[in-house]
C-alpha cells in the first residue's frame, strides 16, 4: 500500500502573483490557511503541531484538485463515497498517496474498501470488521480501522453508543489484516469553541479509557475535527482532522 509522504507539514508559502488566480493557487492559499489555524490552535494546547494528521476530504471533488494539492505537499485524502473515489484513485496511481475511507460503509462495498484503501475511519459494527479483515489481501499491511462513536445518541447517525465500544474493540483486536487504531466521531454541530469542545473532551476520555483496559493495543487515534470546529478538536487531542471545505472551498450545488 502506499504510505503517506513525509515533512507534510512543511510551510510552503504562497507565492503573490498579478496572474490570473488559478485552482492550483487557490488550493494552496487555502492550505496555508489551514496549517495556519493547526499551528495555532496546538499552540494554544501546548502541542506538537507535527502530531496532528491532516487528511484533506475529497468529497465531490475531481482527480485534478487532489493532485494539485498533492503538488503542495498533502499526502492524505478521505473519501465518503467509493463510487466516486475508485476512479480518482486510479487516475492518481503515480502519486504515494495514503487513502482514508470516511464515509458510511455497507457491507457490499467493504471488499473494495478492504483492498483500496489505507484506512477506514468509519466502523461501527463487528460485521464489518470481520468483512474487513476476511478481505484485506494477504500481502497488504494490515488496513487501520477506527471505531465511529455516536456522541450524541443522535437518531439515524451512524456510530457505535459509547457503552458498546469495548466489546467492538476487543473484536476488532481478535481479527487478523486489521488494526485498531482508535476512535473516531462526527457530533452533532455545536455554537461555540467551548460548546464544541465538550463531544470531542468525552471521546478523548472514552479512548483512555480504552487504552488503559487494552494497553497492548496501543491505540493511539482521536479522529475529530472538520472545518468549522478544528481548533475545538485539537484543543481535546485530535491526531487526525478530517477538512473539506476550508481546503476546497464551498461544494458544488447538487446537479451542477
Amino acid at each position: 500500500m502506499h504510505h503517506t509522504p513525509a515533512n507534510r507539514y512543511t510551510h510552503r508559502p504562497c507565492t503573490a502573483t498579478t496572474l490570473p488566480f488559478t485552482m492550483d493557487e487557490a488550493l494552496r492559499q487555502r492550505l496555508a490557511r489551514v496549517k495556519a489555524r493547526i499551528s495555532a490552535a496546538a499552540r494554544s494546547a501546548g502541542r506538537d503541531p507535527a502530531q496532528i494528521q491532516l487528511i484533506a476530504v475529497a468529497k465531490t471533488r475531481s482527480a485534478d484538485e487532489v493532485r494539485a494539492l498533492a503538488a503542495a505537499g498533502v499526502g492524505d485524502f478521505g473519501e465518503n463515497y467509493l463510487q466516486e473515489a475508485l476512479p480518482k484513485q486510479d487516475a492518481l496511481t503515480d502519486l504515494p498517496l495514503c487513502w482514508h475511507f470516511i464515509g458510511a460503509l455497507q457491507s457490499n462495498k467493504t471488499r473494495q474498501v478492504a483492498e483500496r484503501f489505507d484506512w477506514v475511519h468509519s466502523v461501527d459494527r463487528v460485521r464489518t470488521l470481520e468483512r474487513l479483515s476476511r478481505q484485506r489481501p494477504e500481502n497488504a499491511a494490515p488496513l487501520n480501522v477506527c471505531l465511529q462513536v455516536n456522541l450524541d445518541d443522535e437518531a439515524g447517525k451512524a456510530g457505535l453508543p459509547p457503552a458498546e465500544v469495548m466489546a467492538a474493540a476487543k473484536a476488532a483486536l481478535a481479527l487478523s489484516g486489521i488494526r485498531l487504531r482508535g476512535l473516531m466521531a462526527l457530533p452533532a454541530p455545536r455554537a461555540d469553541h467551548e460548546a464544541q469542545r465538550e463531544p470531542f473532551r468525552r471521546l478523548a476520555e472514552l479512548l483512555a479509557e480504552l487504552a488503559a483496559m487494552l494497553p497492548a493495543a496501543n491505540l493511539d487515534v482521536l479522529s475529530m475535527g472538520m472545518s468549522d470546529d478544528l481548533e475545538a478538536a485539537v484543543a481535546e487531542g485530535a491526531t487526525h482532522l478530517r477538512i473539506g471545505s476550508a481546503l476546497f472551498g464551498p461544494r458544488p450545488k447538487a446537479g451542477r
